[in-house]
């Protein structure tokens, strides 16, 4: 009682314990002598009390107990578990679980505790005295403190060391303590000295893989091999050529647990030592093959065996009377063998073909194995396989894609993985099949056949085709079932399998067996539980799709009165309705004479203002843009949407303006002559920078109603919307598509009245002049204007007239005017010949020397975005589009002034930018060999825009004659100019914007020579050869995949910090340092996040993950932000590859969680960017918990510690939900 009372008031008051330390002492003494008290109700209610304290004081809400009073707890717990009471033992154990497993990871207590508990705790070990159960607890401790606190014993000295002292203990009487040894000490392999390690191995490990060895250290010894390798592979790796031919031995005896083990150990070594395991890999698949194979109890001939025939089964299952195969452990042998088959499938893609060969053969005779386990397993493996050709079978490149065309994959050189799939599926199938079609066959059983079969459909389409009554008839049995809470998930994997199935193959391969599969699914339409329902949808959503049109079909009117059921029930799931929908669409597009017939009754309950919308409005829009219901229909649609279109928030409101296209388009007698003021009132409050996406569908619709009602829309839009138009057309925050939706408005406007473009240019200009500097944008205005006159041309002499007399040197107008005038002229010189005013031309270009930088930057505004940056490279736009207009009259002049004067070199590069960019195929033909001497001449100088804009040149008039100028680079890749090679790799990117076949061909022999420049001595060239690789990856990736080889070597160079290119800046009192490698490193982890998506079968994902750990750790945010992203990819296409490397990977993400430093230096934008760096971590994180969980102890303590974290625990939650 006394106790009880005691806890209770800790727990209501934490700190009522606090005293004098005398007192403390005293009361803890107590406890402790109750922790021996010979009455359990006393013991236990001690040892509750006792972890209370524990907890509290470790959780560090309060300090209940000192420093010294942990210790002595520590040593009287670990005196009591060494003891021969066995109740206290386990209780005291268990006492010193909770301790190590609550301490926090931060603070000196954890450190404290390291260092004093673990060598008691390694004392106790090596005490011939303790109990074996003991020995397991202590194990256990240890376990959980070099899991939780690896860097805190790794940077502690202990005497004597962990490894010296856990190796007896591999020899132990007692089996449960030689497995619990094996892992604890495999986990301080990592931290201990090399040479005791390898002491450990001449004394355990190698004597005893002889052939001569004791058959229970043989057993010992693999298993421990395999945790080795499990937790310091790069510990082992180089002694595995020693150790890998003994475990092969091993796996040929005739012991069935060393079988096991060797065959473990195996799956171990070949997934974290992949390098080191390839001479054996032969070996290995030999094995696997093999083992996969063994059952001695069974007498069939496995040569000829497909153990596929359900018949057989039922008939084995009436025997079970008569035999019992309990003792049977053979299946344990199966089922490692075929996790080894597994891990090779999972980690060496480059070896696919070896592998349909060879095991996937073997893997579809023991689809029938008759222990249900290791037949999952098998099938989950063959899963695996079908999901690597998916990632590295399918062919990628444009030779691939045409060697399958040709049907060359009967040849050995045109083997694919892809191909031997196609020709292994009819067997595949017909054995998974065999499986399946029995009535006794186990839930779990199979939705993992389907699911596999699913897997197969989503690489292979219409690879069923054989087997349509088998599957229907299997999916049959189930669905006439109702579901229960186990059988549920089964029902939604049949669903989801047939709904790919009618949509991968030909009508003609199932219509004639649907009818006995359509009352089934008829009724999973009408399940209670809401996600079957749905699925079901989806499966006549497939089958409408795959066979329309359709006429007659006695299922279509069940499956319309149940969607119109459910939509007009207000309780319906809203994942249902949303099914329920878009089967309504796929109804009225498949069968539409029949569903015209039932009167529209379903449009009443789509048609709906309240609740979510979204899928109803996609469902219109599918149905408008397919099927012609009628002007009636789309007249209620449109007044539908308009009502929607009043209602407050955005959500949804792009997909009605996108519906609302399609509806006006569709009307067949009409735009209603009422409906244009109606449209052009709702229309007019989204004109508006406020919303800049809404604005150009805007935009888009006025436009529209301008083309097909011109009388009717166009007085509503002169009266209620120009004027605000004119103020939006110079507002510098429009984006690109909403400019383009403002040029179409403004051409669709001219030309619904002709006299109204004398007024938009003169409007136009005077609301950019009277608008303020700094929100107005002229570029936007002059395209504007060019866009009035490109519609309207007979207005063109004029507004040439107007404004190029502005640019005169007579001119008095202000700058503003002036800049206005150069841009408007530049955009009119694209489609118009000014050869007959030579002095507009003139008068441009002696601009380039005037003092007011407003002017010097006008014509350059309309080349993009307007950035200071950017000035002086638009700076020549008028007369560069100028010239355009006439090549032969104004482009010598330009060259000319290119050549002879250095003040203006700059601005005639950009001017020649704008003649090469804009013009034609023909014309730049024809001048070509007049720029191509000029440009090179101006690009040996250090002034990298200079450079820059030469190499954009070059590489646009390279793709103009690619036989004739690609030779002249390839050239001048040799140049002891180091601009010079700069400009000739940068020209080389440019280029690959060509997407034609002919110019591949040219380029393809010479690509590697111009990315070999990565090496080049010149960091400045090594780096733009870097950024060429990546666009190489991005755009043409079947040029290089087979050169990846050669490439990587020189491309994993950059990713390392090079300290010779570290430089330390003095500003006043302050020094820091100055990476100049930091931009070719980060465009180095830039190229491999590419080359993960375009190129991903030819990496060598071992090696490529080397570099990317390294890149958690770098100095950059920038690059660890991009070696996140790198993990998160993996995660998804490779996560056999990356769940192997975690415990490599934890340590730089356990760091980057801690935060930043908080020091009195920092300010708040230090936090910030930690915190957005964390949050990168954690997205990472949350991808390599969904395949990694298990593999790592150290990687899986870390999540759960981050779940605890009260700042990221919630986020990481939601990361994990959304996944």
């Amino acid at each position: 009682m006394g106790l009880n009372d005691l806890m209770t008031e800790i727990k209501q008051d934490p700190s009522c314990f606090l005293g004098d330390e005398a007192t403390e002492n005293k009361v803890l003494n107590q406890v402790l002598l109750l922790v021996e008290d010979k009455i359990s109700e006393v013991k236990n209610q001690a040892v509750k009390w006792y972890l209370h304290e524990l907890h509290l004081r470790l959780g560090q809400l309060i300090k209940i107990i000192r420093q010294p009073q942990m210790e002595t707890v520590v040593d009287r717990l670990i005196e009591f578990s060494g003891g021969q009471d066995e109740e206290l033992r386990d209780i005291s154990g268990l006492a010193l679980k909770t301790i190590t497993a609550e301490l926090p990871p931060d603070g000196k207590v954890a450190a404290t505790a390291c260092e004093k508990l673990t060598p008691k705790l390694l004392g106790q070990i090596g005490n011939t005295s303790t109990p074996p159960e003991a020995l397991v607890e202590t194990l256990s401790i240890l376990s959980i403190l070099i899991s939780r606190f690896p860097a805190l014993l790794a940077s502690t000295t202990f005497d004597p060391p962990p490894l010296p002292v856990l190796a007896p203990l591999l020899s132990h009487a007692r089996p449960v303590v030689r497995k619990r040894a094996i892992i604890t000490l495999s986990q301080y392999v990592p931290i201990s000295r090399p040479e005791l390690f390898h002491e450990v191995l001449k004394t355990n490990v190698f004597p005893h893989l002889n052939d001569s060895a004791n058959l229970e250290k043989k057993r010992t010894t693999v298993q421990l091999v395999a945790a080795v390798a499990r937790h310091s592979p790069a510990q082992i790796a180089p002694v595995l050529g020693q150790i890998v031919p003994g475990i092969l031995k091993g796996v040929q005896k005739d012991d069935d647990e060393l079988r096991e083990g060797s065959l473990q150990a195996l799956e171990a070594v070949l997934l974290r030592c992949p390098t080191e395991t390839t001479p054996f890999l032969d070996a290995i698949v030999q094995a696997g093959n093999q083992f996969i194979k063994y059952d001695p109890n069974y007498a069939g001939d496995d040569e000829d065996e497909e153990m596929a025939d359900a018949d057989e089964d039922e008939d084995d299952e009436e025997l079970d009377d008569e035999y019992s195969d309990d003792e049977d452990t053979s299946y344990k042998i199966r089922r490692a063998a075929t996790k080894l088959l597994a891990a090779i499938i999972g980690t060496r893609p480059e070896l696919l073909i070896p592998i349909y060969k060879m095991v996937s053969p073997v893997l579809i005779s023991r689809f029938g194995d008759r222990e249900m386990t290791v037949r999952l397993e098998v099938w989950a493996t063959y899963v695996t396989l079908i999901n690597q050709t998916a990632v590295y079978g399918i062919p990628q490149g444009k030779d691939d894609i045409k060697k399958r065309k040709r049907g060359t994959e009967t040849s050995d050189a045109a083997e694919s993985p892809y191909s031997l799939l196609q020709t292994q599926a009819p067997s595949l199938s017909k054995s998974l099949l065999n499986q399946l079609k029995s009535a006794k066959t186990p839930p779990a059983t199979l939705q993992a056949g389907f699911s596999l079969l699913h897997a197969l459909l989503t690489v292979l389409p219409g690879s069923l085709s054989t087997q349509v009554s088998s599957i229907f008839a299997t999916s049959k049995t189930i669905l006439s079932q109702s579901p229960t809470t186990t059988t549920s998930t089964l029902h939604l994997t049949c669903l989801s399998f047939l709904a790919l199935f009618f949509s991968t193959h030909p009508p003609p391969i199932f219509a004639g067996s649907l009818s006995y599969l359509t009352p089934v699914l008829l009724k999973s339409l009408g399940e209670r539980h809401p996600r079957i329902a749905s699925e079901s949808f989806r499966v006549f959503s497939a089958l409408l799709n795959a066979l329309k049109p359709i006429k007659g079909a006695d299922w279509i009117d069940p499956v319309y009165e149940q969607a119109v059921s459910k939509l007009s029930n207000h309780d319906t799931d809203a994942e249902v309705r949303e099914c329920a929908e878009d089967c309504i669409a796929d109804l009225w597009i498949a069968a539409t004479e029949t569903v015209r017939s039932k009167g529209g009754k379903e449009w009443e309950s789509i048609r709906r203002l309240l609740g979510k919308t979204d899928g109803a409005v996609k469902v219109v829009t599918k149905v408008a843009k397919e099927v012609s219901v009628g002007d009636v229909w789309v007249n209620s649609m449109v007044e539908w949407l308009l009502n929607l279109l009043k209602k407050a928030g955005r959500p949804g409101k792009l997909e009605m303006f996108v519906a609302l296209d399609i509806l006006l388009k569709s009307y067949t007698a009409g735009i209603p002559f009422g409906l244009v003021p109606a449209l052009v009132a709702q229309v007019k409050s989204y004109i508006s920078i406020t919303d800049i996406a809404l604005l150009s569908q805007a935009l888009s619709i006025l436009a529209l109603l301008l083309k097909l009602t011109p009388r009717t829309t166009f007085p509503q839009v002169e009266k209620h919307l120009l004027p605000t138009i004119y103020e939006i057309s110079y507002s510098s925050l429009l984006t690109v598509n909403a400019l383009d939706s403002l040029l179409s408005f403004y051409a669709a406007l001219v030309q619904a009245d002709n006299q109204i473009s004398t007024h938009v240019v003169p409007n136009l200009v005077i609301s950019v002049e009277r608008a303020p500097k700094a929100e107005a944008s002229p570029a936007n205005v002059a395209r504007c204007i060019a866009q009035v006159v490109k519609s309207q041309p007979n207005v063109a002499a004029g507004t040439i007239a107007e404004y190029s007399k502005h640019i005169k040197k007579s001119s008095k107008a202000k700058s503003s005017l002036v800049v206005l005038s150069l841009l408007i002229v530049g955009e009119l010189g694209r489609f118009i010949d000014m050869s007959a005013q030579k002095d507009i031309f003139a008068n441009a270009i002696d601009l380039f020397g005037s003092e007011q930088e407003d002017v010097r930057v006008a014509a350059a505004f309309a080349a993009g975005k307007f950035r200071y940056f950017d000035l002086w490279r638009r700076l020549t736009f008028s007369s560069g589009n100028i010239a355009i207009g006439n090549l032969s009259q104004f482009l010598h002049a330009i060259v000319r002034l290119a050549e002879s004067d250095p003040k203006k070199r700059l601005l005639a590069l950009h001017a020649l930018k704008e003649v090469v960019t804009h013009c034609s195929q023909g014309q730049l033909e024809g001048v070509a060999e007049m720029l191509w001497a000029p440009l090179f001449q101006n690009s040996n100088t250090s002034d990298e825009t200079t450079r820059n804009v030469a190499a954009a040149c070059l590489g646009k008039l390279a793709t103009t004659y690619p036989s004739r100028y690609l030779p002249q680079l390839h050239a001048r890749l040799r140049e002891s100019n180091a601009a010079t090679r700069a400009t000739v790799v940068s020209a080389i990117r440019y280029t690959f914007a060509d997407n034609s076949q002919s110019y591949d061909e040219l380029l393809a022999p010479l690509l590697v020579d111009f990315l070999s420049l990565m090496l080049d001595q010149d960091l400045t060239v090594r780096r733009l050869a870097l950024s060429s690789l990546n666009s190489a990856a991005r755009t043409k990736p079947h040029l290089i995949r087979e050169h990846l080889s050669i490439l990587m070597p020189s491309l994993y160079k950059e990713t390392a910090i090079n300290p010779d290119l570290i430089r330390t800046v003095q500003m006043g009192p302050w020094a820091y340092k100055v990476d100049d490698g930091l931009d070719a490193r980060k465009t180095a982890y830039e190229t491999m996040y590419t080359l993960l998506d375009t190129c991903l079968a030819k990496l060598d994902l071992y090696e490529f993950l080397s570099h990317v750990i390294p890149g958690l750790s770098d100095d950059s945010d920038e690059i660890k932000v991009i070696s996140h992203m790198i993990l998160f990819r993996l995660a998804q296409i490779a996560p056999a590859a990356v769940s192997q490397r975690l415990d490599e990977v934890t340590p730089p993400l356990e760091k980057t969680m801690k935060g930043a430093n908080v020091t009195k230096d920092t300010v708040k934008q230090d936090l910030e960017r930690a915190a957005e760096l964390q949050r990168s971590a954690l997205r990472a994180v949350a991808a390599l918990s969904k395949v990694g969980m298990g593999v790592s102890m150290r990687f899986d303590t870390f999540v759960e510690e981050v779940k605890r974290n009260p700042t990221w625990g919630p986020e990481i939650r939601e990361l994990f939900s959304a996944h």
